[in-house]
């Protein structure tokens, strides 16, 4: 009694020690704070749950000690919610210990909710500061698109990017290892070489395949001096060409002569020959073998052909006896200057202003490196910045080199440049008439410019457009009508599709589509064309609702999708024929909305069977916002298949697997939704037996809700909206922002989430409130 007595004391006043409760008695505890649960709420905690939830050893990591000492709930939202829905849901306390009363347990579930409501959103505004942000892979790919002109994936060749709070555009975590910027300084010289044409006193780029880069068709092998055609066959390479232009292929070979004439090769571009050679080069002095032709862009293969093999195995000299062509390398050069030739559309965008005689060559070189800076860097640029580039252009006419090839070489620096690899916003504090730094405590607007590039490359993943940059240089964009039409006009291009890859792709997990690899035996029905129109599916369905003004909580339930003929097989829904995507109704049954999408249900499988724990905390992380806490260490694996100490349906070996304590607080929020979605298999499919044996899709949530099948749990879920709402809108506002949320981003969420309510829960309003939000308009000071 004296220890329980001591233990409420400190509890009440919130003045604890992080260590195990003393036995000794405080003889003046201090005022009960303010923030302190009521005597009733700390009785209940007392008598039921400190003796597993304090101190260091605290099971499942929750210290109810350190969580009330950090004040409300309204503090530490996400923790709290947790307790209240394990002890309404039945899970906390174990059913072998003490209940608490079903008024215990109301009294408790409302004094958190009113807690929680009680959320300081005052006058001042902390929004937050970000990390300056280097562009990622996809961010980087879609601004060379749009700066240069010059559309192809230079950053495939790049590092993969780090993911942090779920998603590869987060400034703390997007590092510049040195071999990065290896990669950015080699990318720089390949896209100005491929926007610009250099002209005569340029050198075009050249590309060398030779060794083990040449591909072999036919009787070919390999040896140090190149690839042997020991009959009638082909050596090829593969090569993107940047735009239609003239170029010189070249082929290095030489024969091993045997017959009455030379070996003779013929060079083709993808299987069309272009011009035959006799090759009377020999061993030792390898000739070489060119044309220059005008080619089109894109990727083609080019090929040198053997196509006069000879072999008498009867000549009475063994060195004449077999002729062979041997090719040591492949050569590629251009795009070249070729008259006639008209410049690229990329050059025409850059070098928007061309000089006629000499004098006009300074002025058009400022114009034309002003500009590309301006949008390059997205902000205005000083004098000092534009001359830099200047004298590095004149320097190469200096040096013979072309007008082309002096804008080539600026270009080339500014793509290297940290002021366009990475989105800068700096700081520019209010001082007094003595230089003093004025205090601004609500946080400082950012100017338009940045917004323009916070609005562009969270919707399309690029660089600002003319029309942003435009509002931005007249200082309009920060007005909330401009602002909005904006929001509406980017959300409607199709260079919008880029959000609804990458955000859709890692907020749904989209992205690991690509990657999984279902057992081929298991289900020989899956095939790369169901894995495309898995993934069509979820992307075209999150693009309607964004384009179209539809409602988020379709992404819970609805009664349509977006299917082919492939994917309507594999769902079972008749009367869809064809490759091409449309909008289709569904029947009713439990499929509708994105947890009975093929794609997640695939991703949070397992290769051979279904995984409740991984459906069940996608449920739990991307619908309901409330992530459970990691496994421990010592938890073994549950075996794929029913073989093995564990019997039955693979629920029934999952509710023997829990049967250890140390595992029930978990699986009791993990499995429910997990076994509410078991009528899908491995590749979301339906079925009703799980082998031999009936399908049992009644579960009980935490918070108390019974329900049979996926239908009647996407019903449970929905009258969960408000907690929908949040969570998308803390995923993606960090998405928008770049980082991590924080405790002063509360008040934001919940006015984003108050206003998406009032808005008929509309996706494109969720977009338009993010914009318009302190923490996207302002940063910290």
């Amino acid at each position: 009694m004296i220890r329980s007595m001591g233990i409420s004391r400190r509890l009440a006043a919130l003045a604890i020690s992080l260590a195990p409760a003393s036995s000794t008695v405080l003889a003046d505890p201090p005022e009960v704070s303010k923030d302190a649960p009521p005597e009733p709420v700390r009785n209940l905690f007392e008598k039921f749950c400190l003796s597993c939830h304090q101190g260091e050893k605290s099971e499942g990591g929750l210290d109810l000690v350190k969580l009330m000492a950090k004040g409300s709930p309204a503090a530490s939202r996400k923790p709290w919610n947790r307790v209240k829905e394990n002890v309404s849901g039945g899970v906390m306390p174990p059913e072998d210990n003490p209940q608490p009363s079903e008024g215990d347990v109301a009294l408790l579930a409302s004094w958190v909710d009113e807690e929680i409501k009680k959320i300081d959103c005052g006058a001042t505004v902390d929004p937050g500061r970000v990390t300056i942000r280097r562009l990622n892979r996809v961010e980087y790919d879609n601004t060379i698109r749009d700066l240069t002109g010059v559309d192809f994936q230079p950053a495939d060749d790049f590092p993969s990017d780090d993911v942090g709070y779920g998603f590869d555009n987060i400034g703390d975590v997007l590092s510049l290892p040195p071999i990065l910027m290896e990669k950015y300084l080699a990318a720089a010289e390949t896209i100005a070489s491929r926007a610009i044409v250099a002209g005569a006193a340029g050198r075009p780029p050249i590309k060398t395949f030779e060794g083990v880069e040449l591909e072999a068709a036919g009787g070919s092998t390999h040896n140090d001096d190149g690839r042997i055609l020991s009959t009638d066959g082909e050596i090829a390479v593969a090569h993107a060409f940047p735009r239609d232009a003239t170029y010189t292929v070249r082929v290095q070979a030489y024969g091993q002569q045997a017959g009455d004439e030379p070996a003779r090769m013929m060079i083709k571009l993808d299987g069309k020959p272009l011009r035959s050679y006799d090759v009377t080069a020999i061993e030792g002095t390898a000739g070489t073998y060119e044309i220059q032709e005008k080619l089109p862009a894109g990727p083609a293969r080019i090929a040198a052909a053997f196509v006069n093999d000879f072999w008498d195995p009867n000549h009475p000299e063994p060195a004449k006896r077999d002729r062979n062509l041997v090719v040591q390398a492949i050569e590629i050069e251009g795009p070249l200057n070729a008259r006639g030739d008209e410049p690229p559309l990329s050059q025409k965008l850059i070098i928007f202003q061309t000089p006629t005689k000499p004098v006009e060559i300074g002025d058009c070189t400022v114009a034309v490196l002003e500009r590309f800076l301006r949008r390059a860097y997205r902000r205005p640029v000083t004098g000092g910045e534009v001359a830099k580039l200047v004298r590095l252009a004149e320097l190469a006419r200096e040096n013979g080199e072309s007008y082309e090839r002096g804008i080539q070489l600026a270009v080339q620096a500014v793509l290297a440049s940290p002021q366009f690899l990475f989105r800068v916003e700096l700081y520019r504090p209010k001082r007094d008439r003595k230089g003093k730094v004025i205090d601004e405590p609500g946080g400082v607007r950012l100017n338009d410019y940045e917004i323009a590039s916070r609005l562009s490359y969270f919707l399309w993943n690029s660089m600002p457009d003319d029309e942003l940059f435009q509002l931005a240089s007249e200082g309009r964009l920060h007005e909330e009508a401009v602002l909005e039409a904006q929001v509406q006009r980017l959300i409607r291009d199709p260079k919008s599709d880029a959000f609804v890859e990458s955000f859709a792709g890692q907020w749904l997990q989209l992205r690991n589509l690509k990657t999984v690899n279902p057992d081929r035996g298991q289900f020989p029905t899956f095939d790369e064309p169901l894995r495309d129109a898995m993934q069509q599916e979820s992307e075209r369905f999150f693009a309607s609702l964004l384009r179209d003004d539809g409602s988020l909580l379709d992404f819970i339930d609805c009664d349509y999708s977006f299917l082919n003929e492939r994917l309507a097989a594999h769902y079972g829904v008749p009367g869809v024929k064809g490759p091409e995507f449309r909008k289709v109704t569904l029947g009713p049954g439990g499929r509708g909305g994105l947890i009975t999408q093929a794609s997640v249900l695939t991703v949070t499988s397992n290769p051979s069977r279904t995984s409740p724990v991984k459906r069940g905390k996608w449920v739990l992380e991307q619908i309901l916002g409330s992530p459970p806490p990691p496994p421990p260490p010592d938890v073994p694996q549950l075996a794929d298949d029913s073989k093995g100490p564990l019997v039955g349906t693979l629920r029934q070996r999952m509710e023997q697997h829990r049967a250890n304590p140390s595992c029930t607080s978990c699986h009791a929020r993990l499995d429910p939704p997990g076994f509410g979605l078991e009528n899908y298999n491995a590749i979301g499919a339906w079925r009703d037996m799980d082998g031999d044996l009936p399908i049992d899709a009644a579960a009980r949530l935490p918070t108390g809700e019974s329900f049979r099948g996926p239908a009647e749990l996407k019903a449970i879920l929905k009258t969960r909206k408000a907690e929908f709402v949040r969570c998308l809108g803390e995923k993606m506002l960090t998405y928008a922002l770049g980082r991590g949320l924080e405790e002063p981003d509360v008040c934001a969420v919940e006015k984003i989430v108050k206003n998406v309510s009032d808005g008929q829960y509309r996706l494109s309003r969720m977009v338009l409130e993010i914009v318009k939000s302190d923490p996207f308009l302002k940063r910290k000071g």
